[in-house]
């Protein structure tokens, strides 16, 4: 009996010592929920701080970069294709119609002087004299899937795939002559083989075959490096 007495009074001294225990531990455990809190809050400014940061750098230099170059890149295929005219902003219909023509001539001119271009004809030769644009050469007529005849699919800077049969003893200029067929100028854009990476050698005199296209094959349109 002595015995249980002594630990009934041991464990009620020890009650009021874990009770203080516990208080001890709730404020804890509320600073640590706070905290967590002003954690949470602080990334969650931080990442739309960042992500503000991100679109501004998008909008104010990324975007005009790739407006500029589109617009050179334009620029430079229509004065290859002999189609400027394209790049002029024209003029109103009626009203000063003369001196808006004058002054587009001037500008042309100048222009051209600025780029070493020939000087335009002001006087046009008749219509028998007159000569004739090249012309790029009709592509030959798609064989059909035979052991002589390879494959190309060309994969183009916009993502896109294209694919075309040809014989395996074609000129390897036909490949360049697709290329400007769907708008992509051989000065400005050149062909490389995907694996392994390298330019690919296209010369008239030579056939697929003999530039190595001998199985159906992946080429890559890709634009040439600009020298200033």
């Amino acid at each position: 009996m002595a015995a249980r007495g002594v630990v009934g009074i041991f464990f009620l001294s020890a009650v009021p010592l874990v009770c203080l225990e516990l208080r001890r531990g709730i404020p804890d455990i509320e600073e640590e929920e706070k905290n967590e809190k002003r954690q949470k809050l602080v990334r969650k400014k931080q990442q739309e701080a960042q992500g503000e940061k991100a679109s501004r750098y998008i909008e104010n230099v990324l975007k005009p970069h790739r407006e500029m170059k589109l617009r050179k890149l334009e620029e430079r295929f229509y004065q290859m294709t002999g189609e400027a005219w394209k790049l002029s902003s024209g003029h109103k219909l009626g009203g000063h119609e003369g001196t808006s023509q004058t002054s587009f001539e001037t500008s042309n001119r100048e222009a051209a002087k600025s780029q070493n271009l020939p000087k335009p004809l002001t006087e046009f030769p008749s219509p028998a004299e007159q000569p004739t644009c090249k012309e790029i050469p009709d592509l030959p007529e798609e064989p059909s899937d035979t052991a002589e005849v390879v494959t190309v699919a060309l994969r183009c800077p916009s993502g896109n795939v294209l694919r075309r049969r040809f014989l395996k003893s074609c000129s390897s200029q036909v490949l360049l002559d697709w290329m400007m067929r769907i708008g992509y100028h051989t000065s400005l854009y050149s062909l490389s083989t995907s694996f392994p990476r390298r330019p690919l050698a296209v010369e008239g005199g030579q056939s697929l075959e003999d530039v190595g296209i001998t199985v159906d094959t992946v080429l890559i349109l890709e634009e040439k490096e600009q020298t200033n």
